[in-house]
Formats: structure tokens, C-alpha cells, sequence
């Protein structure tokens, strides 16, 4: 449970820098929204991340380090040097290169999830999926603080060029976690053509749950994240436009964001090691899906800092436990002759239709404006929750008690 935490504060952070401290970066550059909304599509390396999981599937490209240790110190290490190599670019002057390096952060930070979410997978067994991933998803949103928060105090009073080194630091966490890790006792696949890497694994997630099944899961995986992902891509964006300091930002966001996600962590495993994954699925589901009003409501209200508060509290807490399911879900459905290709399969699938979705935001907010757009983003949440009866059914669960 110790590994979950901190392999998910690694594996949180470049994406927060992407997603939070990036879109806060150009906006504070006067960059307009729709330009910083396209930006999302820099993180295309996610939803393409199953081409190269064969490979990380094999030997570690690093001599002398064995398979899941050895990808995991090699991508820390890319993400360590690329993160802080943000600090010597000018938005102004260097949008093209940031927007290159950006989709290269995403190629390795895409990289380590492959290797990460194959490790927990093979650690935990099936009845502590619910609360390792949790645990995971928990420290995953955590790490949100230092590039969510932390850089923006600091950007208040520090040139970003001396931000970015800052914030790149933190990727130290995973390579020393990496360094200690236990490597787990499962052997490495033999080698196998490129084809057959790729098409295996997938048919045999289409044997283990038939044809029509496996094409409800794959549906409902592209649904259940949707809405509240679109909502949250331009959050920090939204508060700057608001009328909030960089540092309101960062120090509302950085209490309101820890209560939430140390409390939604402790209480959303405790629950689904009670409930199971499937009713899980369901109560976090609905805080997931209410929590997007909250932004609904501050759109009207403005620069009210314990409003700032309340939403960020619903919007971690809801959205931390719906992803910390999901993720469950997606590792409950895998193989675990498979573990890093479906996995980066799944996810890579699930992740398709939110990177193009969050390319239109901008477009969509310059449209209809705040408050109409997070309507927008509820409605759009809701068919994924329609779906819960026949991929997850409430009184069928396995781990259940």
C-alpha cells in the first residue's frame, strides 16, 4: 500500500504539470483559451500508449535492473531532466517548443503509467484492488498540490524559469521509490512479433468477456469519465478569469485539495474493500457527477475564496473517488498473462474521446460561456452512470461483503 502511494504521487504529477500548471503558465502569458484548450492535444501519447506496452512488457532497456524497475528509473529519469527544461522556454516567444516538449513529458509520463499500473496490478491481489488503487488514485490527485499550488505561490514571486526547476524536483520521489521497490516474482513475456503483442491481449479480453460485454465495458469506459474530465481541463484557467490571485489559487487549492483527497482516499478504499468494486462504482459515481455543478455555481457567484473552497473540496473528493473506481474496474477487467498491454489498452481507449473532447473547451467557454459549459459537462456525465446496471451490476460483485 506504501508503493500505491508514492508510485501514484510520480505518476500524478507530470500530468498536473500538464494539465494545471502548463494551462496556468499561458494564461498568465496572455495566451488565449482556445489556443491553450488545443493544447490538450499534446497528451495524445496517453491514448497511443498501447503500441509501445509490449515492449515494457519485456526486458528493461537498463542493464543490470530487472523489468518493472528498470522502466520505471528510466522514465522517472526523462521526466526529472524534461520537466525542468520547461523553465528555460518564453510562451511568447516559444509557444511551438513548449507545445513539443509538452507532448514529450506526455510520452514518458504516459510511459511510466504503463509500467506503474502493470506493477500494481501484479503486487495486489483481486480483494485489495479497490483499496491500492485508491490509495493510488489518491496520492495520484495529491500530487496536483505541486503544480497546482505550490508553483502557483511560488510563481507569484519567482520567475517561472526558476518555477519549473522547482517543481521537477519532485519527480524524485518516484525515481527513489523505483530504486527500493521489490521487483514482482511474475516472469517477462517472450519475445513475440509486434502484431501479435498488440492483437493477443485484446482478443483475449474479447474471449475472457465475450464479444457483447466486452463492447459494454469498452463503452462504458469511454462514458464514465467524460463529463468531469472536460470540467476540470481548464479549471485553473476558469479561477484565473474569475479574479483569483495566483497564490488564492494555490493556497485554497492546496487545504481544500489535501482534506479532500486524504479523507476520500481513507474513506473510498475502506468502502469498496466493504462494498466491492461495482457498488463503488455507483456512490462515487453520483458525488463525481454532482461535483461538476459546483463550478456551475461559482461561474455565478465570482472571486468568492470559500466558494473556491467548496468546489475544489466536492471536486477532488468526487472526482478522486469515481477515478479511484474506475481505475479498479479497468484493473479487475484485465489479464494478468497481459497486465501492462491491456491495461495501456484499456486506458489508452478510455482516454481517446476525453483528449479530443478537452481540445474543444476553450471553444466551447469563448461560445457559451462558463456556467453553460459546466451544464453542458453534466449532462454529458450522465449516459456513463445509465450504463452502471449492465456492466456493474449494484447487487452482483464478487469482492462484495
Amino acid at each position: 500500500m506504501l508503493l500505491c502511494v508514492l508510485s501514484g504521487f510520480s505518476s500524478g504529477l507530470p500530468l498536473y504539470v500538464l494539465f494545471q500548471l502548463l494551462p496556468a503558465w499561458l494564461r498568465d502569458a496572455e495566451v488565449d483559451l482556445a489556443t491553450i484548450g488545443l493544447m490538450s492535444l499534446i497528451t495524445f501519447p496517453y491514448t497511443w500508449k498501447f503500441i509501445w506496452s509490449p515492449l515494457m512488457d519485456r526486458r528493461s532497456l537498463l542493464p543490470g535492473l530487472p523489468r518493472r524497475r528498470g522502466w520505471a528509473i528510466l522514465t522517472q529519469a526523462m521526466l526529472w531532466i524534461s520537466l525542468a527544461a520547461f523553465g528555460a522556454l518564453d510562451p511568447q516567444q516559444h509557444l511551438w517548443a513548449i507545445a513539443g516538449l509538452a507532448a514529450w513529458v506526455a510520452f514518458w509520463s504516459a510511459s511510466q503509467d504503463i509500467v506503474l499500473d502493470a506493477y500494481r496490478r501484479e503486487i495486489l491481489p483481486d480483494e485489495e484492488l479497490g483499496l491500492g488503487n485508491s490509495l493510488f488514485v489518491n496520492a495520484y490527485r495529491l500530487a496536483s498540490l505541486v503544480p497546482g499550488s505550490l508553483a502557483l505561490i511560488l510563481a507569484d514571486h519567482l520567475p517561472w524559469s526558476v518555477v519549473h526547476p522547482i517543481v521537477s524536483l519532485f519527480m524524485l520521489v518516484g525515481l527513489l521509490t523505483s530504486l527500493w521497490m521489490p521487483e514482482p516474482n511474475i516472469a517477462a513475456a517472450p519475445p513475440k512479433p509486434l502484431r501479435a503483442s498488440l492483437v493477443e491481449p485484446l482478443t483475449a479480453f474479447f474471449r475472457q468477456h465475450g464479444t457483447a460485454s466486452a463492447l459494454t465495458i469498452l463503452t462504458f469506459m469511454l462514458l464514465y469519465k467524460l463529463g468531469d474530465s472536460m470540467a476540470t481541463a481548464l479549471a485553473t484557467p476558469f479561477y484565473l478569469d474569475l479574479g483569483f490571485s495566483k497564490t488564492d489559487i494555490g493556497s485554497v487549492a492546496k487545504v481544500a485539495s489535501l482534506w479532500s483527497s486524504v479523507v476520500g482516499g481513507l474513506i473510498g478504499g475502506l468502502i469498496m474493500v466493504r462494498t466491492g468494486i461495482n457498488r463503488a462504482l455507483w456512490l462515487f459515481g453520483v458525488v463525481q457527477l454532482f461535483s461538476i455543478l459546483g463550478f456551475a455555481v461559482l461561474s455565478q457567484i465570482g472571486p468568492d475564496r470559500l466558494w473556491l473552497f467548496v468546489v475544489v473540496s466536492l471536486e477532488y473528493l468526487g472526482v478522486g473517488l469515481g477515478t479511484a473506481a474506475f481505475v479498479a474496474f479497468i484493473a479487475r477487467s484485465t489479464d494478468k498473462r497481459h497486465t501492462a498491454t491491456q491495461l495501456a489498452l484499456l486506458t489508452s481507449l478510455a482516454g481517446v474521446p476525453r483528449t479530443l473532447a478537452n481540445a474543444s473547451t476553450g471553444y466551447l467557454i469563448e461560445a457559451m460561456g462558463y456556467t453553460y459549459f459546466f451544464l453542458l459537462c453534466f449532462v454529458i456525465a450522465i449516459p456513463g452512470m445509465l450504463m452502471l446496471p449492465w456492466v456493474a451490476p449494484w447487487r452482483t460483485d464478487p469482492h462484495a461483503r
